[in-house]
């Protein structure tokens, strides 16, 4: 990954496409107070720089018939580096899980899933998650509604900061 220093342009343009990722050149380039040629090259370079990893649409989960979202706190028998490569390249394997992170404490992992009902999940967790190789104990969390979903990070606009 290349060292980019960000200007507030540069900036400007993350915040926009963070925010749509299918805004047009034109468009992002006239936010930003450029012209599109530039802006297309901008672009590119955040790309090639790493900042920008990639695009994707937002799905509703319910309208695919995933009425249930739990957090799963779970706890292995051994942290020893390779085991938890191993769990998380397990984890890979697993459509239902859409989010998985490595924590510190009590927990080793906080798994996001989602499923069709509750009996889907219970399914998933007896016969993949708790019978995963390593794992000592498992605790649910059902989501009940989710009041802000934001992916990305906030864009500052400062353009002292790299």
């Amino acid at each position: 990954m290349q060292r980019v220093k960000l200007d507030h342009v540069d900036r400007s343009i993350l915040a926009d496409l963070q925010a749509d990722g299918r805004m047009t050149n034109v468009e992002l380039a006239r936010r930003a107070g450029i012209s599109a040629p530039p802006c297309l090259r901008r672009v590119r370079a955040l790309e090639d720089a790493g900042f920008i990893k990639g695009y994707h649409a937002e799905v509703d989960a319910l309208a695919l018939g995933y009425h249930v979202t739990v957090f799963a706190h779970v706890g292995l028998n051994s942290q020893a580096e390779a085991d938890l490569k191993a769990f998380e390249s397990l984890v890979q394997e697993w459509p239902e899980v859409r989010e998985c992170h490595m924590l510190a404490g009590e927990t080793d992992f906080l798994l996001k899933i989602v499923a069709h009902d509750w009996d889907h999940y219970q399914q998933f967790l007896t016969a993949k998650l708790t019978a995963a190789p390593n794992v000592a104990h498992v605790k649910s969390a059902l989501g009940i509604r989710t009041a802000k979903m934001e992916p990305g990070v906030p864009v500052d606009d400062l353009s002292d900061q790299a």
